[in-house]
């Protein structure tokens, strides 16, 4: 599902955020990145958004080289990753049900599909209720919890996530990582980078570690 093959990506002069790195995520796995801070995480899950570009090797999702995709080709992809972010990135001005359906109003779709899988999806990480709530009116467990149906509304083939609870307290990060779990549980590939070890003990996946851009052997832990 996705691979890198001897990936490095340098800024300015011979600043190697990732460096020679070599991995392989399956087709509905659930896996974690972690490490310390500069380690490269945030630089490996903005490739696979297509963010950026490699400076050296090649990013693989589906057997397809994200560096040949065209413009067209490239908003096709988008389409099948949802992201989820640290600081949810939510609209301030924009009610609940307005931030998740955003996407599906880009496309075009029609507005009882927009309103249909919105609501869906609002339903889904129980929050239907808050339909017209303002982010600012909202917990930050709830915000995290908008910003993941956000991610699923297009249903997409692979989720990747940011740090998606380095705001919010031990339980509130349980109740967002068995979210995740139950994305996964559907088929989603399922990609989260975080710093927690003790969440990732938790879950019990397979953790890929980066140290200094590359890949370090850790104990991976599965269900």
């Amino acid at each position: 599902m996705i691979e890198t093959h001897s990936v490095a990506k340098t800024y300015g002069r011979g600043m190697y955020a990732l460096r020679d790195l070599n991995l392989k995520i399956d087709k509905g796995e659930f896996v974690f990145l972690t490490g310390p801070s500069g380690a490269g995480k945030s630089t490996l899950l903005r490739l696979l958004l297509l963010e950026e570009q490699p400076s050296e090797g090649d990013v693989i999702v589906g057997g397809r080289n994200l560096s040949s995709l065209t413009r067209d080709e490239v908003q096709a992809y988008r389409r099948t990753v949802g992201f989820v972010f640290q600081d949810f990135k939510l609209i301030a001005s924009k009610s609940v049900f307005e931030n998740v359906s955003f996407a599906l109003r880009v496309l075009g779709q029609p507005i009882e599909q927009q309103r249909r899988r919105t609501y869906q999806v609002l339903k889904w990480v129980g929050l239907q209720h808050r339909l017209n709530a303002l982010p600012e009116e909202l917990s930050g467990g709830e915000q995290q919890r908008v910003a993941i149906a956000r991610a699923l509304v297009n249903e997409p083939h692979i989720v990747l996530a940011d740090e998606p609870t380095g705001n919010l307290d031990p339980d509130l990060s349980l109740e967002i990582m068995n979210l995740f779990r139950d994305i996964n549980a559907s088929g989603t590939t399922v990609l989260v980078a975080t710093h927690d070890r003790e969440l990732i003990k938790w879950v019990g996946r397979r953790v890929i570690q980066l140290e200094h851009g590359r890949m370090s052997g850790i104990p991976e832990p599965r269900s």
